[in-house]
């Protein structure tokens, strides 16, 4: 049986074994691969801002746990590595596998945008269907060109968007009681 033009290759968690660790990064969305290189100096810094206001007040609060670029194995076809995600502790515990990667949804996810009209499909159209499907609680879409955040929350069944954030707000979450950060700071 040969391939038509129509059909498209589905590419598996068990593929992404067969690349090469060159710095590129690889994710997988209902079966379709996405490569990307390392992202921009202003891309990292604005995640490292998030994670390290994410990360003291959950070292403060005792209540759960913030990391950088984990992955997630949502399944064979879904496997996507997110900017930040924040998880309680008790959802922590059933979300990691043996190698230490999650295999469901953190209750918080972050997603900084990369240059791209590509890059920035796949995280507000792409990523925010699979993260709505899969259960996540909130999703935030950074932009630091714009110096702007869009929260998108849980409404029912679908994540939708609750608000967009300037340079002069507060980022606060319900998820996060007691979490306030300027999001100038971010920017900065």
């Amino acid at each position: 049986m040969t391939n038509t033009a129509n059909e498209r290759v589905r590419w598996t968690t068990a593929d992404l074994e067969l690349f090469p660790e060159n710095g590129n990064r690889y994710e997988i969305i209902d079966g379709e691969l996405f490569v990307t290189r390392a992202p921009h100096w202003n891309h990292q810094k604005t995640c490292g801002r998030i994670f390290a206001a994410l990360d003291a007040w959950s070292l403060s609060t005792g209540l759960g746990q913030a990391a950088e670029s984990p992955g997630i194995i949502f399944s064979d076809a879904d496997n996507v590595i997110p900017d930040v995600v924040w998880a309680s502790h008790e959802r922590l515990a059933v979300l990691l596998d043996e190698a230490g990667h999650l295999t469901a949804a953190p209750e918080l996810i972050v997603e900084v945008l990369s240059f791209g009209s590509d890059q920035e499909k796949r995280d507000r159209e792409l990523k925010l269907k699979l993260y709505s499907s899969r259960g996540v609680r909130e999703y935030w879409i950074v932009d630091w060109r714009k110096q702007q955040i869009e929260v998108c929350r849980r409404e029912n069944a679908a994540l939708v968007l609750a608000t967009t954030l300037f340079s002069n707000d507060e980022l606060t979450s319900p998820l996060l009681p007691g979490f306030s950060y300027p999001v100038s700071r971010i920017f900065a």
